[in-house]
């Protein structure tokens, strides 16, 4: 039922609106989004976490990179300047085909359907690199905990996961609603009240738990960060992870 639910809302999403569905900005709503700045932002993304890993002693070039829940493609083709080689996995078919055709990387990415709640398509130690921004924070809690471990997995020993969570909800009012309401009662305002496609959850997770899942499953956190500023009504961190 969970998967099923991701599904449908991200097809959903995808189909009506995958720009603003990736990177829900203000004022990017019903095709807004131009679409060279909206490319810009995934490669500020990289560039910015390049430069931090740098500071980390940890790789900035890699042979294989996932993207994990990569939509439309903002990110796996900045990280094409990066990689030999980029997959990126989405649930939604609709985001995929969106990623397929705004692709510019000359054949380095590849855009591959996973559906599963799981990685199990990829063998263990397959990548370089994991990189997953704007992505986790819209799953449950344990499909979140799933997914980190299959990180660990498919990551080669000593190859890095970049991950983004939001840690905090702030005292926003919208960051209040979403420390108090169920999210039922919140997909139902989204929906309703404020026009959207399909819900989108946000899940917050502590860094304490974070760690939790990460070194009970053969990872450890070597670098953690404030993320970029995206939102305001959540503290966001971006952890570096590598497989011990």
């Amino acid at each position: 039922m969970e998967l099923d639910e991701l599904r449908r809302d991200w097809t959903r999403l995808g189909t009506k609106d995958p720009l603003w569905a990736v990177l829900s900005l203000p004022g990017k709503r019903g095709g807004s989004w131009d679409v060279e700045e909206f490319l810009s932002t995934g490669r500020a993304d990289v560039d910015e976490t390049v430069r931090w890993l740098d500071q980390l002693a940890l790789p900035t070039q890699w042979g294989r990179a996932l993207d994990f829940g990569c939509g439309v493609g903002r990110l796996s083709q900045a990280l094409a300047g990066h990689a030999d080689e980029v997959i990126g996995v989405d649930i939604a078919p609709p985001m995929l085909d969106a990623a397929r055709q705004l692709d510019r990387s000359g054949g380095k990415c590849r855009f591959i359907l996973n559906d599963t709640a799981d990685l199990s398509r990829f063998p263990d130690g397959h990548f370089d690199l994991v990189y997953s921004a704007l992505v986790l924070q819209h799953l449950p809690r344990a499909a979140i905990d799933r997914y980190l471990i299959e990180f660990l997995r498919i990551l080669r020993p000593g190859g890095v996961a970049v991950v983004q969570m939001p840690t905090k909800t702030m005292p926003t009012v919208k960051g209040m609603v979403w420390r108090v309401a169920p999210y039922r009662l919140i997909s139902w305002g989204q929906r309703r009240l404020l026009g959207y496609p399909a819900p989108m959850r946000m899940t917050v997770v502590s860094d304490r738990h974070m760690a939790m899942v990460v070194t009970a499953h053969g990872g450890e956190i070597v670098g953690q960060r404030p993320d970029l500023p995206y939102v305001e009504d959540w503290r966001c961190t971006r952890y570096a992870l590598r497989r011990s």
